[in-house]
């Protein structure tokens, strides 16, 4: 038998009810949305929350949006007179919950995966980190299910969160800086030592290299026709832009100084070998005949 108040004594009085519950469920809904970032950013930044970081922050953000729509959806079934049947639709629910379990393995993992990220912080929102592929990029984002990763290039990279809670996961600004470097190519004729020096206080000089570490020049490889140089430096912002910027101010600095010292950049190298003859019989046909 239906229960009384699933059948209103007119149909005018059943429109009605949905309608109120479905007005109740929007404004729910939609309190829960536009409240939740700043309560949960007001919470964390209170004294007693020390020690949330915006990851966590990012995440409870999620948590109570989700928890929002689902008080949502049980105002508006109750506004419109649906109580027995919400009942027995928790009920059901369950079991589905149960059977959907088994079917969203992945989407559970995900989760659970968030829930390990907040916990064992490996990076956290702002961090430039590399994951496997040679992917690399600064965190925007942790979700219940997916982080979002902004890239050199200016792209948005949407990664599972199992993918980082089960790799190998490389935070490079872990203690607020990143190394980067910059390979010169110099002639054997040069003295190696003064141009490292003369490098390392190109760089040194650069506005947007940290002084502390201070800049490293090294020796990188002993190529056939030039002897190659890696300048090793810091930088506090790890934005594609920013880097590139960097790494631009330091070419044009070296270059600069090594064009006033005399220092010259060695270009591509070929050695010829072989015998050339010359048939002065073809020659008066306008002919050579090279031999090896």
């Amino acid at each position: 038998m239906t229960p009384p108040e699933v059948l209103p004594a007119s149909p005018v009085a059943f429109a009605v009810r949905v309608t109120a519950g479905g007005v109740a469920a929007l404004v729910v809904a939609a309190a829960a949305r536009a409240l939740s970032g700043p309560v949960v950013r007001r919470i964390v930044a209170t004294p007693a929350a020390r020690g949330v970081d915006e990851t966590a922050g990012s995440l409870l953000v999620s948590v109570c949006r989700a928890a929002g729509y689902v008080a949502a959806a049980v105002v508006g079934f109750t506004v419109a007179g649906f109580g027995t049947f919400l009942a027995a639709l928790t009920t059901l629910g369950s079991a589905a919950a149960l059977a959907g379990g088994f079917a969203a393995q992945d989407l559970l993992s995900n989760l659970v995966a968030g829930a390990f990220i907040i916990r064992d912080e490996p990076f956290a929102v702002g961090d430039w980190i590399r994951w496997a592929d040679g992917r690399e990029g600064r965190v925007e984002d942790v979700g219940l299910r997916v982080t979002r990763v902004r890239t050199y290039d200016d792209e948005r990279i949407t990664v599972p969160n199992s993918r980082l809670a089960n790799q190998e996961v490389t935070n490079p600004v872990a203690y607020g800086r990143l190394r980067e470097e910059f390979l010169f190519q110099v002639n054997y004729d040069d003295d190696p030592a003064e141009l490292m020096a003369a490098i390392g206080e190109e760089a040194a000089g650069v506005d947007a290299i940290l002084d502390d570490p201070a800049p490293e020049v090294r020796v990188e490889s002993l190529a056939p026709s030039y002897l190659e140089l890696n300048a090793v430096f810091w930088v506090d912002t790890p934005d594609g832009d920013h880097v590139a910027r960097v790494k631009t101010d330091l070419a044009v600095a070296v270059q600069r100084r090594f064009d006033a010292e005399g220092y010259e950049m060695p270009g591509p190298q070929r050695v010829l070998s072989g015998d050339l003859s010359v048939d002065l019989g073809a020659a008066r046909d306008g002919s050579v005949v090279a031999e090896e």
